[in-house]
């Protein structure tokens, strides 16, 4: 079964920064990701059925400190598949944060989970799958936008099947609680 761990980012879709992005690549075809933003702490391909998750993830979780993290990047990168994703993205991620994601990592493999892609901290704006389109040209239309940073406290984690249900959810601790 594939499945994946996320942390969720509240974006807002109407923010000025989203809006020029979009308006950036309005000559682009664009599959824009719509109304739900996280950052895949984990994508498993395979998951053994006789391994419960929740435990391992509960261990790890249970107590964490949420991360306040600046974002302060708009990226593109290009995957295997030569598909390009338009990401937002931070230069500084608290150690403590991609510890734990290398953690909870290396422990679900032990279990037995085929986790085949690498960690890397973005959240997924938009998909672009043009042939004839290449990255330098979309580098240069993310640096045309005015982005300025912003900072948000990440609590809510989900471990759910890949376009399905959730398994595992849990809120990580803030200063207030």
């Amino acid at each position: 079964m594939k499945s994946y761990l996320e942390i969720q980012v509240p974006l807002r879709k109407d923010a000025r920064w989203f809006k020029e992005l979009k308006s950036a690549f309005s000559d682009v075809p664009v599959k824009w990701q719509v109304g739900y933003y996280h950052i895949t702490m984990a994508f498993l391909d395979e998951t053994p059925e006789d391994v419960d998750l929740c435990p391992l993830l509960e261990k790890h979780l249970c107590g964490l400190a949420a991360p306040v993290i600046t974002f302060d990047k708009l990226d593109v990168f290009s995957t295997p598949s030569r598909m390009y994703i338009v990401n937002l993205t931070s230069t500084c991620v608290p150690e403590y944060f991609l510890a734990i994601i290398d953690d909870i990592r290396r422990d679900m493999r032990e279990t037995g989970c085929q986790i085949q892609s690498d960690f890397l901290f973005h959240v997924t704006l938009g998909r672009v799958k043009d042939l004839k389109t290449d990255l330098p040209s979309l580098k240069r239309l993310v640096d045309s936008v005015t982005f300025p940073p912003f900072t948000l406290v990440l609590t809510d984690v989900d471990y759910r099947i890949f376009r399905g249900k959730v398994l595992y959810e849990t809120k990580l601790k803030t200063l207030n609680d």
